[in-house]
């Protein structure tokens, strides 16, 4: 049995790292760049291979039904916190930017606009800052909303297209391994499934090589935090509600703080990786001290 899961996870990876890689090469090849309007298309498309080598696999190669994999829609309330922790660790983050290296709180956006200058154009960019000082309220509250409502629609739909690989077949399929390790190796695939894009400057434009091994790690900390609201919720669409208000809400970690680089500031940054850190830890001692029916137990129903 180990021996044919092994075949069905090496088949899963084969086909969505083929299908994944196959896009963004192609795209790139064809003088395509990231950060532009198209490169959003090229990347939702990518976001949704991993469901597509799901159902490859699954269905077609396997002829197992998909449901198994934790496609339910029975909400309990850890979809509430699959929505609402990627705004904590977004937050968060913000307070532990302004301990790194030559950072400082800015709330006229001063930094953020700064990110800016070598992506969009200098009119476009002194557009964005006239028309963000028309609103009637700081834009951090409006981006927060904007992120909250996007983690429950468009978001969760293509969070959903990488949950269904991730959450739904992988953790499925490794769930004879320990908790956290099952985890780390599904961030571990997770992480290296990133490097094409982030070679071409998504997360780490400044750092684009570095950033690879950066985006691994940040996968591998982060996946049990993702792993843990499908485990608890019994269910992959509460991990793509979460992965969806991650994508919206990240942003918020940067609007406020000058300084630093994509390396130490951000969700993904250093920053980021203390504050996943944090959650995790917290993860660990509230299960073993306060939830009734601890990991261990759970991890043998999907054996």
């Amino acid at each position: 049995m180990m021996n044919e899961k092994t075949k069905k996870i090496g088949l899963f990876i084969g086909v969505t790292f083929s299908l994944s890689w196959l896009i963004a090469i192609l795209f790139f090849a064809l003088g395509g760049k990231w950060n532009t309007p198209v490169s959003v298309i090229v990347g939702a498309v990518i976001m949704v291979m991993p469901t597509i080598g799901t159902i490859i696999v699954q269905k077609l190669i396997y002829k197992e039904p998909l449901k198994p994999l934790g496609i339910s829609f029975k909400i309990n309330r850890w979809w509430l916190i699959a929505w609402l922790l990627p705004v904590f660790i977004a937050v968060s983050t913000t307070g532990v930017n302004l301990l790194m290296p030559g950072t400082s709180y800015s709330p006229d956006m001063a930094g953020y606009f700064e990110r800016y200058e070598d992506i969009i154009a200098p009119e476009q960019l002194q557009l964005m800052k006239e028309q963000m000082t028309e609103f009637p309220i700081h834009i951090f509250w409006i981006s927060l909303l904007e992120g909250l409502v996007a983690g429950l629609t468009i978001n969760a739909i293509f969070g959903f297209g990488e949950e269904l690989g991730w959450r739904g077949l992988l953790f499925k399929e490794l769930s004879y391994m320990s908790f956290w390790k099952s985890s780390a190796i599904i961030g571990f695939i997770w992480g290296v499934w990133h490097a094409p894009l982030i070679l071409q400057g998504h997360n780490y434009p400044q750092h684009p090589l570095a950033g690879v091994f950066m985006m691994i790690l940040w996968c591998i900390l982060v996946s049990p935090i993702f792993n843990y609201i499908r485990l608890r919720s019994k269910s992959v669409i509460a991990a793509a509600i979460m992965h969806g208000t991650l994508n919206g809400t990240a942003g918020l970690a940067l609007l406020v703080v000058k300084g630093g680089n994509d390396l130490t500031v951000g969700v993904t940054g250093i920053a980021g990786f203390i504050v996943l850190l944090i959650v995790n830890l917290c993860i660990f001692f509230f299960d073993r001290s306060l939830e009734k029916r601890p990991l261990n137990v759970i991890m043998e129903e999907f054996k």
